[in-house]
């Protein structure tokens, strides 16, 4: 130890490591052209170190004397790619609690380079075998070695190519060699050459493409019983002509450096149902460990669905526990591993959603009445006497109020009421004015709280109570009768991957309507749609607007549409305009995004 610091060695990257424990802080997944990248970046220098399972076609790298929080150690599924890795699970090294281990599934058995970049480290995985040079495995053996910078894999995903031209890194016989052992399209760089030979057998056309070539070649017994070939090929690569042969006689090529070993298609899949039985009859002699897994929120029907697709064929049992709401697992310990990391992902708590909504029903009328109420009367009388002296008229009457002429506010009236002037008698005139304007706004504020996919439904009735009088046998009863105006907002939420909400909304909405004789009528306006929100904002639904306008008149025919005086012989000038409008705010948020593992889930696709 010195200065606060152990000093390690081992066969991968030597690194000072601090006395105290070190975390990891990120861990990303880039792919940059024909290389993937693990990129995990820790707050102090730690060692690490990666080896090869070439068996289990996987890459192990272990992070000495580090802890990580969970959240970290979720698996990378990178199957979607084209890339060499598959899958990316990270995990507590079993029997040694502070290391951490992460274990890279691959398609094929391809090399890796570990390397560091100040508080980075980086396991660089060729997406092909032949991508990384041998200077570059002598460089990373040797000692860190600085990377630029990638795209992440997100970013990338887009700009891969459909369909992957193999090409060989370089025109070494290694790289050719190894290119034409893949599948899928092709590219040659071979030197050109021409063939032109007549039943020819075949272990000695492809030694005379070997010699040209200048790789060493194996071939099976069996290949010399192939039926011998015509061929007339000019100026074409040796490896197309190569690639060509193979395809024609059903040969496999699988190579070793430099060396190509072609055996016959029968062969080769007996030899690979032989390796598969091997692997069965190794996978059987594995002992069984038994591990118990406490469940706390998520449905032991349901796990077992799920899991029973990873169990040991013949070998792993599955049972359940109701009391204490355990699943039984026996199998082997990979099995039970793999069973693990499914449980910690799918046992958190479902999405708890509160649902805040505001209903506002906003309402305006307006109305104005001018005009004669009861139109000009009046009498002439030419037998009266009229007093000497010119005597002032009586019963005379004028008068200005501000009630309208039933008695409603927000009117003006003018009138004069003459009983009798000279011979002029029972002269009666009312002119009104009224305007009136109402404002209204109805708010209802339900909340609710639910769980992820399960409907919350408030309802609210108004109930207007109103007398009906009924006559039976010349006897008048009373007896109530009610109407109501329902309120019902259903709401259905979803929670996605990403943390928006997924609405499904129906709502009723009732409301009484004043009628000038009887009882309230009722409208009834009803909304049903589905709607994505993000977590904590604000949707508008609705904003249904009605506008009613009404006008009427009587009068005296023709004389009420006189000009200029018209309106002696008619009724008030009334409009009356109404307006309402009905608007709905929604407001979802996901109360425990931490416990149900969305903070995590979130965080986790954006180092993606």
């Amino acid at each position: 130890m010195k200065n606060g610091f152990f000093i390690l060695a081992l066969s991968g990257i030597l690194v000072p490591v601090p006395s105290w424990g070190q975390s990891i802080k990120t861990v990303n997944f880039f792919q940059e052209g024909e290389v993937s990248k693990l990129v995990i970046e820790v707050d102090k220098p730690v060692l690490a170190d990666s080896f090869h399972v070439k068996d289990d076609k996987q890459i192990i790298l272990d992070l000495k004397n580090v802890k990580a929080d969970k959240k970290l150690l979720r698996g990378i599924d990178t199957s979607e790619f084209d890339g060499a890795a598959v899958y990316i699970s990270g995990y507590t090294k079993p029997g040694a609690s502070q290391d951490v281990r992460f274990a890279i599934q691959l398609r094929d058995n391809v090399r890796s380079v570990l390397e560091t970049q100040g508080s980075k480290i980086i396991l660089s995985i060729e997406n092909r075998f032949g991508v990384f040079s041998k200077a570059k495995i002598r460089t990373s053996e040797a000692g860190p070695v600085s990377t630029t910078a990638s795209t992440s894999l997100n970013s990338s995903a887009g700009t891969e190519d459909a369909v992957r031209l193999n090409v060989p890194r370089s025109a070494a016989i290694e790289d050719i060699l190894d290119n034409l052992t893949l599948s899928g399209p092709k590219k040659y760089i071979g030197k050109r050459i021409s063939i032109n030979v007549k039943d020819i057998p075949l272990p000695d056309l492809l030694r005379m493409i070997a010699d040209t070539s200048g790789f060493n070649i194996i071939i099976d017994s069996e290949v010399s019983a192939v039926k011998p070939l015509t061929l007339a090929l000019t100026n074409i690569p040796w490896d197309q002509a190569l690639d060509t042969i193979l395809a024609l006689s059903k040969l496999i090529a699988t190579k070793n450096s430099n060396i190509l070993s072609i055996k016959s298609l029968e062969k080769a899949t007996s030899e690979r149902e032989a390796e598969a039985k091997a692997e069965e009859l190794k996978l059987g002699l594995e002992p069984l460990v038994t591990k118990i897994f406490p469940i706390s929120y998520a449905s032991i029907a349901d796990l077992q669905k799920i899991l029973k697709d990873y169990l040991t064929e013949k070998r792993g049992k599955m049972s359940e526990d109701i009391r204490t709401n355990s699943l039984i697992v026996k199998d082997t310990v990979d099995s039970i591993e793999r069973m693990k990391k499914i449980i910690e992902l799918l046992d958190t708590q479902t999405p708890q959603i509160l649902i805040e909504s505001k209903i506002v029903e906003a309402t305006e009328s307006y109305s104005k009445r001018i005009g004669l109420t009861n139109g000009i009367g009046f009498g002439y009388d030419p037998i009266s006497v009229v007093p000497a002296g010119g005597a002032p008229p009586t019963g005379a009457n004028v008068g200005f109020n501000f009630s309208s002429a039933s008695g409603g506010p927000g009117g003006a009236a003018f009138g004069i009421n003459i009983s009798t002037f000279k011979r002029l008698v029972n002269l009666n005139m009312a002119l009104e004015l009224m305007e009136s304007e109402s404002k209204g706004r109805i708010v209802t504020a339900p909340k609710v709280i639910t769980q992820n996919k399960t409907a919350a439904t408030i309802s609210s009735t108004e109930v207007f109570n109103f007398p009906i009088s009924t006559i039976v046998n010349g006897v008048i009863t009373q007896q109530l009768t009610s109407i109501s105006a329902p309120l019902n907002l259903s709401v259905t939420p979803q929670v996605t991957n990403e943390g928006s909400i997924n609405l499904d909304v129906t709502l009723t909405k009732g409301s009484f309507q004043a009628q000038a004789v009887g009882p309230p009528g009722t409208v009834t306006r009803n909304l049903t749609t589905k709607v994505l929100v993000d977590n904590g904002s604000t949707v508008v639904l609705g904003g249904l607007y009605t506008t009613n306008t009404t006008e009427s008149h009587s009068g005296i025919p023709f004389m009420k549409d006189l000009p200029l005086v018209g309106w002696l012989f008619r009724t008030p000038h009334n409009p009356n305009t109404s307006r309402s409008e009905l608007l709905i705010f929604l407001t979802p948020r996901v109360i425990n995004q931490e416990e149900a593992g969305l903070v995590d889930r979130q965080s986790a696709s954006s180092n993606l």
